[in-house]
C-alpha cells in the first residue's frame, strides 16, 4: 500500500518498494510516478524496461478508447542518476485505474478491494442507512469517542440540509459549494478551509474528521443558522446565498468568542484525529 507522510517530495512505499511522489499544494493531491508503480507490478527492476511497458500500456489504453494516459501529468522527479527529470505522474484515482490495466499477481489484491468497495457503494445507494453504519464502524476503529461519533454523524445531517437549500437556490456543486464553505469557515473560525487544514497539519484529509467536539458544534451552528435563514429568505444565486451563509456563520462566531472569553483558550484547535486519539489513550 502507499505510505504518505508530510514531505512535499518524497519516496513512498508500495509493498516495501519505493515509489516517487509529489504533493501538489494547489490541487491538494499526491501524484505518484507511474513508471515506478508499473515496475513494481511487473516486477521489473530495470527502469527502462518498466518505461517501455508503460508506453505499450498507454498505447493499448488509447486503442481501447480510454483517455486515462492523456490525463497523466508530467512532473519533475529525481531520477536514478540523481537529476530531476520529467516523468508521468498520476493521482490516486488514476493509479488505481492503471493497476486494473496491468495483468499482475501484485495487482490482484487491489482489484479485489475495488470490487468490494464498488459493491458496498451500490448497496449504500439502495439503502443510505448503510452509509451511516459504515461510518460509525470506521470511526470506532480509528479510536474516536462515542460522543464525538454522535456529533460527527449529526454534522453530516446538518450539512446535507444546508446543501439541499443551496441546490434549491441554484448554487452549483463543486466550485460554488467550495466558495460558500470557505466563506462560512472564514467568518466563524477566521480561516478558510485550506488554512484551517494547514492549521491542523492536514492535507487531503476531511477537515471535519479532525475537529474537536467544540469545533464540530460551532461548525454545525453556522450551518444550521444558515439553513434556517435560507428557508425563510429563499435566496437565489451565489450572491444572495453568500450573504445568508455569512450571516449564519456570524452566529457561530459569536458563540466561539463567548467560549473563548469564558475559557481563556482558543476554540479552534491545532489537534487532529491522531493527537485527539493519543490524548484519549493517555486519559484512559
Amino acid at each position: 500500500m502507499f505510505k504518505v507522510d508530510n514531505e512535499k517530495n518524497a519516496l513512498r512505499l508500495f509493498e516495501e518498494k519505493q515509489v516517487r511522489a509529489i504533493w501538489d499544494e494547489k490541487a491538494e493531491k499526491w501524484y505518484f510516478s507511474v513508471v515506478d508503480i508499473v515496475g513494481i507490478l511487473t516486477e521489473q527492476v530495470d527502469y527502462r524496461v518498466a518505461t517501455k511497458y508503460w508506453n505499450k500500456t498507454q498505447a493499448r489504453l488509447v486503442e481501447e478508447g480510454n483517455q486515462l494516459s492523456t490525463k497523466c501529468r508530467q512532473l519533475k522527479m529525481q531520477a536514478q542518476d540523481g537529476k530531476m527529470r520529467l516523468t508521468d505522474a498520476a493521482d490516486t484515482e488514476q493509479v488505481l485505474r492503471i493497476i486494473q490495466s496491468v495483468p499482475s499477481k501484485k495487482a490482484e489484491p487491489f482489484k479485489l478491494w475495488l470490487a468490494k468497495v464498488g459493491s458496498q457503494r451500490i448497496d449504500e445507494a439502495i439503502d443510505p442507512e448503510l452509509t451511516i453504519e459504515r461510518a460509525v464502524r470506521d470511526y470506532r476503529k480509528l479510536g474516536y469517542s462515542e460522543s464525538w461519533i454522535n456529533q460527527r454523524i449529526k454534522s453530516i445531517e446538518v450539512r446535507k440540509a444546508l446543501t439541499d437549500e443551496w441546490d434549491k437556490g441554484g448554487v452549483k456543486q463543486g466550485e460554488e459549494y467550495a466558495i460558500l464553505t470557505d466563506l462560512m469557515s472564514k467568518t466563524w473560525s477566521g480561516m478558510t478551509t485550506k488554512q484551517y487544514k494547514n492549521h491542523k497539519g492536514l492535507k487531503q484529509e476531511n477537515l471535519r474528521d479532525h475537529m474537536t467536539n467544540t469545533e464540530l458544534v460551532l461548525n454545525m451552528l453556522a450551518e444550521v443558522a444558515a439553513t434556517d435563514i435560507s428557508i425563510i429568505r429563499q435566496p437565489q444565486g451565489l450572491g444572495e446565498n453568500s450573504q445568508v451563509a455569512k450571516e449564519g456563520a456570524k452566529a457561530a462566531k459569536a458563540a466561539k468568542e463567548q467560549i473563548e472569553k469564558s475559557t481563556g483558550q482558543s476554540a479552534v484547535s491545532k489537534l487532529n484525529a491522531k493527537r485527539l486519539s493519543e490524548i484519549k489513550i493517555k486519559k484512559e
